[in-house]
């Protein structure tokens, strides 16, 4: 298979790249390795306030309206596909498909491959993950009405959904690891007074605790020797990390991973470009920036396309 350009992911970024590729007659290829597209639009509970036209809608219900533009101007791709090979000097990929391996030829490649929440790192994580204590603060406030729920993290998302559990009545203890919050002033301080509501500040979790379900963390303040809090539940936000193993090496990042782009989405190396979360600092993540960046790119790719007719 040959085609002008290939796009590595399928969330917003990647769907609005491969509409415009649609739009100006490039013929590509989206691939996703999930079994749908979406990325992490299918995370959003809470309803989306900031993108134009379809103000009030969850991020499955948005998605669901991406899926029917992709359908309705067949635009190309498959999901269940993950990236074997990779040799951008050859400019060849070989997938991995449900049906088997697939040879692609391009001229450029887009990696959208978003972003991914990042975990603490600590014993007992990954065991509370495998035994499906993953909980939203939107959608599952209700199973934790009397109950002590620990969120760690300092920014909107762990301030935002220790609201929404202590007002739907759970005992919340917020911990960061420092004074300083990422949150908005708007979430700080009606966290600092709400009365269901603990701070501990300069405290780190070493542990989380519980054989067959959670039963508490283990944590560090500074200055003190480690203790046990005893919790129901335990919410980790402590922000995302970018998905950018796949091209580290190839182009340049920053230390913390995100993929260093010019304002056209292109990379240290001339046919690779990068949209969406995977180059965007945290602060500027947005639904609408990913989108954006998805046309740009694309139409800068065109106009290079066009220069080699």
């Amino acid at each position: 298979m040959k085609v002008n350009v290939l796009i590595v992911g399928g969330g917003p970024a990647g769907i609005s790249a491969s509409i415009w590729c649609k739009r100006l007659d490039i013929s590509h290829l989206l691939i996703e390795k999930d079994s749908q597209l979406g990325g992490q639009l299918s995370q959003i509970k809470n309803k989306i306030m900031d993108y134009p036209g379809f103000y009030g809608l969850t991020g499955s219900e948005l998605l669901e309206h991406f899926f029917t533009h992709l359908n309705d101007i067949k635009s190309n791709y498959l999901c269940n596909t993950e990236i074997k090979i990779f040799d951008i000097e050859k400019k060849h990929m070989t997938i991995m498909t449900k049906g088997g391996e697939i040879q692609v030829q391009f001229d450029y490649v887009i990696f959208a491959t978003g972003a991914s929440l990042r975990t603490l790192g600590v014993p007992g994580e990954e065991e509370m993950v495998k035994r499906g204590e993953v909980y939203s603060a939107s959608k599952d406030h209700h199973l934790f009405v009397n109950k002590k729920v620990a969120i760690i993290g300092g920014g909107d998302r762990a301030f935002e959904g220790a609201l929404l559990l202590a007002n739907a009545g759970a005992y919340v203890t917020l911990i960061h690891r420092s004074t300083m919050f990422r949150a908005r002033k708007e979430y700080i301080v009606p966290v600092q007074e709400h009365p269901r509501i603990s701070l501990l500040v300069n405290t780190e979790v070493l542990k989380i605790s519980g054989e067959n379900e959670t039963r508490g963390i283990i944590v560090q303040s500074k200055g003190s020797n480690p203790y046990q809090l005893d919790t129901d539940a335990v919410l980790v936000r402590v922000g995302i990390q970018p998905n950018s193993e796949q091209i580290k090496g190839i182009v340049l990042t920053n230390r913390e991973g995100y993929v260093i782009t010019d304002e056209y989405g292109k990379t240290s190396h001339d046919n690779i470009y990068a949209i969406g979360d995977l180059c965007n600092k945290p602060e500027y993540t947005s639904i609408s920036t990913s989108v954006g960046q998805g046309m740009v790119t694309t139409k800068n790719i065109s106009l290079l396309l066009e220069k080699q007719v």
